[in-house]
């Protein structure tokens, strides 16, 4: 069985009938949206959802406490290694009711749109403070650069919940790494909202709990440990998406930016194109995503700007809260380099298969551009034990890629 073939989203399995009800009924309402989302959501971007989010971000920030940290600083959750047990814990049994052996895929970000070659071309005039790193000079690297949807089902593209994220691993970057198991790779991730969907490990502990059952509704609507501003947050960002490429990214999360200075850093398409979406309102192709890919790709090549944003204030840009949006009015977004997708064919059953060869893991880095924050921490060992895991079950050993793969 194609394990990435799109099929449709498990129902609610809460133990309670009205709560499944309650699920359920509220998926359908966002899958219904989605075939009207484009009609409204350029008005809608253009002129509420900035102000709006800054307005939610004014109500989180009024509910936190200034923790005295300086910049960089970071402090651990009390507990936080037993979070970090909770989360792999509902992976893996996730993982494990939904795939047979020989066809896992990903606990998250499940659904490959497609992984292609990209060069990754650091800029000569960035500001010196910000030279650091792999952007202490101008240079290029060859990267491998996957594409997917939201988790943990591997969905139509329109039944999705409008959620997309990028994986970029660099090869041939120089030094020793954090983690041991690659030598050669850097990694870096970004999603399509500019903030996580939970601040910290003891909510995503809490998430996760509920994703086990479908009903993740429920972590945010609740009586006991509500979260609706953050699925505010969210819900300004996610839509019905147009192609991979034409949408923004962020990761949400903290980085070094050489010691003593931190960043975070995000992923603009260069072009304010957009793919029509095949035959709305009615039911596009499941895999139309990837379909935009392949003829984008097909004609030309595509150009994406890489950004980094300094922390400037440690309160108002937190390392440990991954649910705050950095305010750009603080801090803008600099473009520190150019990740450049070359005209190619890239969608054979060889190279799809080949994205599941390979493990992404934010720790896969140097010591200057070190993960920040405890969601940071507990994505070190909850991605290795996952990884492990999928590639158990697969038969698969870990693999290092080298960007001299060849496809059929």
């Amino acid at each position: 069985m194609n394990s990435n073939a799109s099929r449709p989203t498990p129902r609610a399995n809460t133990g309670s009938a009205w709560r499944n009800f309650v699920s359920d009924s509220g998926m359908a309402l966002i899958r219904l949206e989605r075939r009207f989302d484009p009609l409204l959501r350029p008005a809608f971007d253009a002129f509420l959802r900035d102000p709006l989010a800054r307005f939610t971000t004014a109500l989180i920030n009024r509910r936190r406490t200034d923790e005295g940290l300086a910049i960089a600083e970071e402090r651990l959750l009390p507990d936080e290694e037993s979070f970090t047990d909770s989360i792999v814990k509902s992976f893996t049994r996730q993982m494990t009711d939904l795939w047979k052996p020989g066809g896992f895929e990903r606990g998250g970000n499940t659904k490959t749109q497609g992984i292609v070659r990209g060069e990754f071309r650091v800029h000569d005039d960035i500001p010196p403070h910000m030279k650091r790193g792999i952007y202490a000079e101008p240079r290029s690297f060859r990267c491998w650069v996957r594409f997917s949807g939201p988790g943990p089902y591997i969905t139509p593209d329109i039944d999705d919940v409008g959620f997309m994220s990028i994986s970029i691993k660099l090869m041939g970057v120089p030094g020793p790494k954090l983690m041991e198991e690659e030598q050669h790779t850097l990694d870096m991730f970004a999603v399509s909202t500019p903030t996580f969907v939970t601040p910290d490990a003891k909510c995503n502990a809490a998430l996760q709990r509920e994703s086990v059952k479908n009903a993740q509704i429920f972590y945010f609507v609740n009586l006991h440990d509500p979260h609706v501003l953050d699925l505010i947050m969210q819900s300004l960002f996610i839509k019905t998406q147009s192609s991979p490429f034409e949408a923004p990214y962020f990761s949400c999360v903290p980085y070094l930016m050489g010691e003593g200075q931190a960043m975070q850093y995000s992923v603009w398409p260069k072009t304010r194109q957009r793919t029509p979406i095949p035959r709305l309102p009615l039911r596009p192709p499941d895999d139309y995503l990837r379909q935009a890919m392949v003829s984008a790709l097909a004609n030309d090549d595509v150009e994406l700007d890489f950004r980094v944003q300094m922390q400037t204030d440690p309160h108002l840009m937190p390392i440990e809260n991954a649910g705050v949006l950095w305010p750009e009015k603080l801090s803008p977004r600099v473009s520190v380099a150019t990740l450049r997708l070359p005209r190619q064919t890239f969608d054979s059953p060889a190279q799809m298969e080949f994205a599941k060869r390979l493990s992404y893991n934010p720790w896969h880095t140097i010591a200057e551009h070190r993960p920040l924050g405890n969601q940071s921490r507990a994505r070190r060992r909850m991605y290795w034990e996952l990884a492990k895991l999928r590639h158990t079950m697969n038969a698969v050993p870990h693999y290092e890629p080298t960007g001299d793969e060849v496809f059929e």
